[in-house]
């Protein structure tokens, strides 16, 4: 059974991991780490250190409604969460990553007309040369 890196609890609430097979949980969050443990399997646990953020990314709908998030870490890896009240959990997340490292999630729309925008650049590179 894992040991809570934490001595000090600032948030607790359900969750659901959706990084490949979803699995419900509870995140703690504290004052030395973000730490996500399976509810059914107590080996199935995440603990992400504060220091290891190296940022946040929330998807948004309809500018107000936060339905996940991901916690990317300095060596690449990303984890994908759903809790209870997201925006509570980002609000508490915010007391220990600092802002500029908040970031909103593109849009569906943001991410076809980047990529629509890459096709159409490559398209006419190739065609001025």
């Amino acid at each position: 059974m894992a040991q809570s890196q934490n001595t000090k609890v600032d948030y607790t609430d359900r969750a659901t991991n959706l990084d490949g097979l979803t699995s419900g949980g509870n995140v703690m969050l504290g004052d030395v780490a973000f730490e996500y443990y399976n509810e059914k399997n107590v080996e199935d646990y995440i603990q992400i250190p504060w220091d290891e953020v190296d940022y946040v990314s929330a998807s948004v709908i309809a500018k107000k409604t936060i339905p996940r998030f991901a916690i990317f870490v300095k060596d690449g890896r990303h984890f994908t969460f759903s809790t209870g009240d997201n925006k509570a959990c980002l609000r508490a997340i915010r007391e220990h990553v600092p802002a500029d490292h908040l970031l909103r999630s593109p849009s569906f729309f943001q991410v076809v007309g980047a990529g629509a925008k890459g096709l159409w650049n490559n398209t006419i590179g190739r065609l001025g040369h």
